[in-house]
């Protein structure tokens, strides 16, 4: 990581000669010292939130929740447009959100929403590269696109995980219950570390936590093998990499011992395998968060996010009983009856009970919660009682660190549709989770070839910020 400090010898003007070095390459990206001082000034008059988050948890909701009934009801439009099902008032004066929301509406005063988030790309894959990694796909709108150049930036948890390392034996940052995919199970593209490297790739983990079995095999030693052995291995293995003399080859080989090494310590410690036992929760806990697939996998973020991970990404992805034509989110028939049916309840049961809990816990003033999907739903409801792609406007939430709750940002029209004012792209949302997290406008990345990218091209969003 590159960050432009004011350490160091100081020119005239305040600089140093390594910011003077950093920022003739940023130059070249479009990012110039004015604005950089800009960046920098608007960071110091929004601090009181900056660095306000310890960790973030992210709720990745596959195929597009829809705007009317959750997060941008329209109560006065025609049937067509607001849906089958009526809004309700929230805890906050004058913010109304779907029906199948109720406890969440109870929280309102902790949550901010985005009314008028936009990427006007109206594919699943491109669309949500965008808002995985804060970077348009090349092109926009394109449907099942496959990772790689040019489409490799690194997602959001990659680069939380490069900048702040791995705090415990645990990754920095994991993924969970499985990677996002499109019908064929086409992996979408930025869910990696892409040109940051492999060293930063979140953790993914492929597993049910509501199954009864659960169980993570990768944090447990097998049967056959006891801890004496697996300490004796351990030593002849230090003794066989320091006997290996230092050549071209010593950073590969120090690195991958680093792994080894994190790998024992994750099969002998105790705090890795503490994170996944979920029995050890109360079942009146573990009913709360919803006894499904993606209740349990909100909770063992919480459990996750307790051990030292700084970011866990739970994404919502297709189940076992979901119809090929409105897999997961993707309601392009039967709207009304999916939501009431298999998404809206779980949904809300999880997202609320893991606000409450975490505030509870004391730990919500230092935990960033994100809600979002990829893009949102039409306006008009289509001949098969469906919704089908928009990416021209629709909603995201955030709560916890550094967030003011009860606000509402931006505004879609009357058919919400497009927004009137407050429009937010992806990169802003992801300028504004850098910053609860502590991360500045100033912080550089280094691409693969070595040359400086600035980890952000947005800016936070003052308005939803303490």
């Amino acid at each position: 990581m590159w960050t432009l400090s004011d350490r160091g010898v100081k020119l005239c003007d305040r600089q140093t000669r390594r910011q003077w070095l950093q920022i003739g390459g940023i130059g070249s990206l479009g990012l110039s010292l004015p604005m950089l001082w800009e960046a920098q000034a608007r960071s110091a008059v929004i601090s009181g939130s900056f660095g306000r988050a310890k960790r973030c948890i992210v709720l990745f909701l596959l195929g597009g929740p829809p705007q009317h009934e959750t997060w941008d009801p329209k109560p006065e439009a025609p049937s067509e447009i607001r849906g089958e099902e009526p809004s309700i008032a929230t805890a906050t004066p004058g913010l109304r959100v779907g029906q199948w929301m109720p406890r969440t509406a109870q929280l309102t005063e902790s949550i901010a929403v985005l009314r008028a988030m936009a990427t006007d790309d109206n594919a699943h894959s491109s669309s949500g590269y965008w808002m995985l990694t804060g970077v348009p796909h090349a092109p926009t709108n394109m449907e099942n696109s496959l990772p790689g150049a040019p489409n490799h930036w690194p997602t959001l948890a990659a680069t939380i995980r490069h900048l702040r390392g791995d705090q415990t034996d645990l990754p920095g940052a994991i993924r969970l219950p499985e990677e996002i995919w499109n019908t064929g199970r086409i992996v979408w593209p930025g869910q990696d570390a892409g040109w940051l490297g492999s060293h930063a790739d979140p953790w993914l983990l492929t597993c049910d936590p509501n199954a009864a079995d659960f169980h993570i095999a990768d944090v447990s030693l097998r049967a056959d093998v006891p801890l004496e052995r697996l300490a004796s291995r351990r030593s002849l293995l230090d003794q066989m990499n320091q006997s290996l003399n230092a050549g071209p080859m010593e950073a590969a080989r120090s690195r991958w011992s680093n792994l080894q090494h994190q790998a024992a310590n994750l099969l002998q410690g105790e705090k890795a395998k503490k994170a996944f036992a979920l029995d050890q929760e109360p079942g009146s806990v573990r009913d709360r968060y919803g006894r499904n697939r993606f209740g349990q996998s909100v909770l063992l973020a919480r459990r996750l996010i307790e051990s030292g991970v700084s970011l866990v990404q739970v994404n919502w992805t297709r189940g076992a009983d979901d119809p090929d034509v409105a897999p997961a989110w993707d309601t392009h028939a039967n709207n009304s009856q999916r939501l009431k049916d298999a998404l809206m309840p779980p949904m809300d049961l999880a997202y609320s009970a893991l606000l409450e809990d975490l505030g509870q816990r004391g730990l919500l003033d230092e935990t960033l919660v994100v809600w979002m999907g990829e893009f949102g739903r039409s306006p008009r409801i289509n001949p098969g009682g469906g919704r089908d792609h928009w990416g021209h406007v629709f909603s995201a939430a955030l709560a916890g660190g550094g967030v003011r709750g009860g606000v509402v940002h931006g505004r879609s029209d009357r058919q919400g549709g497009f927004p009137l004012e407050g429009r937010v792209e992806p990169q802003d949302l992801h300028a504004t989770i850098y910053h609860c997290l502590g991360i500045g406008p100033e912080t550089i990345l280094r691409d693969a070839v070595g040359r400086p990218v600035p980890a952000t091209r947005g800016q936070p969003i003052e308005a939803i910020l303490t």
